[in-house]
């Protein structure tokens, strides 16, 4: 159960995700296109795609984005951040989601697939697969134990918020719903580390615009738990630094019957 069943709001850290989670490397793209994937000539569905973070930030490969999230004041974000930008959003949770047969080549869900309910949305995805389409499934995330100021900046955040199931992560291959064992096949996967540059100020932001802080804890948790992390950054890290993170990727293949 995440975070013992604790509500949280993505729609309250709308501005602080938009300004402060468009963190991805060039490197984390790259590999998505050198695949083959979300690139010119494809049509893209990207599930929680919150403030458009990757259909913004693949757009100049070619492909044609359509992104939906469960939050309006996301897609709000979204489409004030892609203007100029031929990509549709819409606010719609991903089980809620409906497209005509065969309207894919490739669907994406970034930072986001154990939110879903896989059994309603597996047989959906398929559906709107074309054939022989790809759902990626991706993900990166800090490293507390391998990186003193990530370990620090997560004990600060379980003070504030000890039901909080997002500390302590490790390198780990993305875990695949027994429900996509039904029409789909797993064609590759991998882990690989990566080096993210941050400020003390742009950090954070960036654990402001956690599920952890900003989406739940109440207005007074977050103004004492900020000027707790900007104490402690203050007095323990440089102006700029690179937290250590790892990424993730699963590739299912729609297969028929």
């Amino acid at each position: 159960m995440i975070d013992g069943g604790k509500s949280f709001d993505w729609g309250r850290t709308s501005e602080d995700y938009a300004k402060f989670r468009d963190i991805y490397p060039e490197e984390f793209y790259a590999k998505i296109a050198d695949r083959g994937l979300c690139v010119s000539g494809q049509s893209v569905l990207d599930l929680g795609t919150g403030t458009g973070v990757l259909p913004r930030n693949m757009y100049s490969h070619g492909a044609k984005w359509t992104g939906v999230d469960a939050s309006e004041n996301q897609i709000k974000q979204a489409k004030i951040l892609s203007e100029g930008m031929d990509i549709a959003y819409y606010a719609v949770p991903a089980e809620e989601t409906d497209f005509p047969d065969g309207s894919f080549d490739v669907i994406t869900a970034c930072q986001c697939h154990w939110y879903f309910d896989h059994g309603i949305l597996a047989p959906k995805l398929r559906r709107m697969l074309k054939p022989g389409g790809k759902i990626l499934f991706l993900y990166m995330a800090w490293l507390p134990f391998e990186d003193r100021i990530a370990e620090a900046s997560e004990k600060l955040v379980l003070k504030y918020n000890p039901e909080w199931s997002g500390a302590g992560e490790t390198v780990h291959p993305i875990y695949v719903a027994e429900e996509y064992s039904d029409g789909f096949r797993l064609t590759d996967s991998g882990e690989y580390p990566l080096a993210v540059r941050f400020t003390r100020e742009s950090w954070n932001g960036r654990m402001r615009a956690c599920r952890g802080v900003g989406a739940s804890m109440s207005d007074s948790e977050l103004a004492e738990w900020e000027r707790e992390h900007m104490r402690m950054l203050t007095e323990t890290a440089p102006e700029e630094f690179c937290i250590k993170h790892y990424a993730a990727y699963a590739e299912l293949t729609a297969v028929n019957g």
